[in-house]
């Protein structure tokens, strides 16, 4: 056995020995892709071991994610992150660096969290977007100073989710020739062969995509799989697909072409039989020869050496173009938010909340070069269209106006991607009915604490003549119960710049704007305190009001007027205005006592949504004016006032609390 031999299959033992272990995990995929990621990583990557965030590095994304451990292998071989063989032991257990499914942010040289399937598919043609935009930006004759390719790797799950095919029909659109896709392709799913649901020839729809395709008959011929790899880089206008077929569960004689090998340890005996039959030396478990150790040094010494030469390049490239420097900082490292006297100037007239945010969003644009987005084929609706900015396209790559055509999915994910990659100031958009198809996407937003946009336009049953099937009636309650998700539901033009400065700034987690189609009116007693999540837009003339009004978005405006109404009738009320629960609930226990005194029990709550979550502030003896059901085809005064949103009922509830 040479040395190449032994260190593929290091990546197999070591993998096979930590998921026994833990008595837990999926064997199949490390034991028959490893030669692939061996391959890959130890002579085609432009990769820094030494500093896996090098900025100019190839992306590898793991989008079956469930195979975590041909990452953690290969991250102990090479000394990615200085994982230990400890942190290897103790794979799938609490608090280690080696969870279950790769995590980004947890585990050095993770480029992205990853376990549903298709996702990181998605995540990598973001990446490839990033990078084609940003080479775009920064190259010079001479000085290809943003020049790496996105590999990821992915099996027959992959291949059947629906986003991996609304993101490829997109990265063959735009010739993303920077982004290679291994086909891990073994024909097994957990219920068996994939025969039972799955006999499309997907080299066939690849090809249909826009891409070059490539065949590797042999999973575990290291030549041949080198020839795709130089084969796939060879061609500047189509991204590529290389199906690799392989053996799940490879080497272990019990084990591998079968469904088993999948999701389950191999069993003590049939470790021990895997080790056997690839003539593995060593017999103990997690037992790795110094020359395999050795020989992968060697590897991660000679790949540190791109990084130094990159470094000379970009020495000489900003002496020649200094004016670059500055720009380069500028994307990577941030900009300060566009934030003058013309950015907070109060509406003088109603406006739909999602026309106020086209404006601002082309403020933004002005000052932020690298913000870069679009929508799902509905932004002259969501307003996201960036004036003189130009369109992402094959012909133009310095475009920022992405267009992702109806897919919904794949927009989210590749808005991941953009932000993973780095430089770039990511937003993407639709209607927030349509959320729906986004929500999984945006819970790794979240669980990757991503600062990515979400622009969510005709927020309620103000949609109107659409009917129920478009109008959000649950979606905000469902964003709002997302960790580390804000939301924004702002009620007019001041807090629409409150939402948007602080979704630009926020670098810990992604944002969610929830706007409307319908003209809102500018309130007077709004103000940037908007930024604290809730805050009194109208004040009762009592040091202790008979009751306070909560609202949101549309219905602010209507609790202000009811609260002019029940002057009349000697009920004087605060109104408070809460764009964002989450911030709220981050203020200093003083400050929300300030806006929601605990002595104050009587409170009414309005929003045209699920009732959902808004028990917390109105309590046991206050009342919530909500949604109770699906919405109806018609104008959407109409359906405001058949639904109960009106000044009388807010007036007619507000009276039954304070006398109960």
């Amino acid at each position: 056995m040479n040395i190449e031999e032994m260190s593929v299959n290091a990546i197999r033992v070591l993998s096979a020995d930590a998921i026994q272990k833990a008595n837990s995990g999926h064997p199949g995929l490390p034991l028959g892709t490893a030669p692939v990621a061996y391959e890959l990583f130890a002579k085609h990557m432009n990769y820094n071991p030494h500093n896996p965030d090098w900025v100019n590095r190839d992306r590898f994304v793991l989008s079956g994610g469930h195979g975590s451990m041909l990452l953690y292998s290969l991250f102990h071989l090479f000394g990615i992150g200085n994982l230990s063989l400890e942190e290897v032991k103790n794979f799938r257990q609490f608090g280690s660096l080696t969870p279950g499914h790769p995590e980004y942010g947890h585990t050095v040289g993770v480029e992205a969290t990853t376990g549903p399937l298709g996702q990181g598919m998605a995540m990598a043609v973001g990446m490839a977007m990033a990078e084609a935009h940003l080479s775009s930006v920064f190259n010079k004759e001479g000085f290809p100073v943003v020049d790496h390719y996105t590999y990821v790797l992915g099996g027959d799950g992959c291949m059947m989710e629906g986003i991996s095919s609304e993101c490829f029909s997109l990265a063959g659109t735009l010739g993303l020739s920077k982004l290679i896709v291994f086909y891990d392709s073994n024909n097994i799913s957990i219920e068996g062969s994939t025969d039972i649901a799955f006999t499309e020839d997907v080299v066939t729809r690849f090809k249909a995509f826009g891409f070059q395709t490539i065949e590797v008959e042999d999973g575990n011929d290291l030549e041949a799989i080198g020839k795709a790899i130089e084969e796939a880089k060879a061609d500047k206008t189509r991204p590529s697909l290389i199906k690799v077929n392989t053996l799940i569960g490879y080497g272990c004689p019990a084990k591998q072409g079968k469904a088993s090998a999948h999701g389950e340890p191999l069993g003590v005996d049939n470790v021990a039989a895997l080790k056997e039959n690839i003539n593995w030396p060593c017999k103990g478990d997690f037992e790795v020869p110094k020359e395999v150790y050795d020989h992968y040094k060697e590897l991660a010494d000679n790949m540190a050496k791109a990084e130094d030469k990159w470094n000379e390049l970009f020495a000489a490239y900003v002496e020649k173009y200094p004016e670059m420097k500055e720009l380069w900082d500028n994307y990577f490292d941030g900009y300060d938010l566009f934030n003058s006297d013309e950015y907070w100037a109060k509406g003088d007239k109603p406006e739909a909340t999602r026309s106020t945010s086209g404006t601002i969003l082309n403020m933004i644009k002005k000052a932020m070069p690298n913000l870069i987005g679009g929508s799902a084929d509905l932004a002259p609706s969501n307003k996201t269209n960036m004036k003189d900015a130009g369109d992402f396209s094959k012909d133009n790559y310095a475009g920022t106006n992405l267009h992702f055509g109806v897919r919904e999915q794949a927009m989210a994910a590749i808005g991941n991607g953009l932000a993973l990659h780095g430089g770039l100031k990511a937003f993407v958009a639709t209607f927030f009915v349509f959320s729906d198809y986004v929500k999984p996407m945006a819970r790794l937003s979240a669980l990757m604490k991503l600062p990515l946009t979400y622009v969510f336009t005709h927020d309620s049953i103000g949609v109107g003549e659409d009917g129920p099937t478009h109008e959000p009636i649950e979606q905000l309650a469902a964003f709002r119960s997302l960790p580390d998700f804000t939301v924004f539901r702002p009620c007019d033009r001041t807090e629409t710049a409150a939402a948007w400065m602080y979704a630009v700034e926020n670098e810990c987690g992604p944002t969610g704007l929830v706007l409307t189609r319908q003209n809102l009116p500018q309130m007077e007693g709004s103000s940037k305190d908007a930024l604290k999540g809730g805050y009194i837009i109208a004040e009762s003339e009592k040091a202790v009001p008979d009751a306070i009004i909560i609202a949101s978005g549309s219905e602010v405006s209507l609790a202000v007027n009811a609260k002019e109404e029940l002057k009349k009738s000697g009920i004087d009320v605060r109104v408070v205005s809460m764009p964002s629960m989450e911030l709220f609930d981050k203020q200093s226990a003083e400050y929300k006592e300030s806006v929601l005194p605990n002595a104050v029990r009587k409170r009414v709550a309005v929003e045209a949504l699920s009732d959902f979550g808004w028990y917390k502030y109105v309590g046991l003896d206050g009342k919530v004016i909500a949604m109770e059901g699906f919405g109806a085809s018609g104008p959407a005064a109409t359906l405001f006032e058949h639904f109960g949103f009106t000044v009388d009922n807010v007036v007619k509830t507000v009276k039954e609390v304070v006398n109960a």
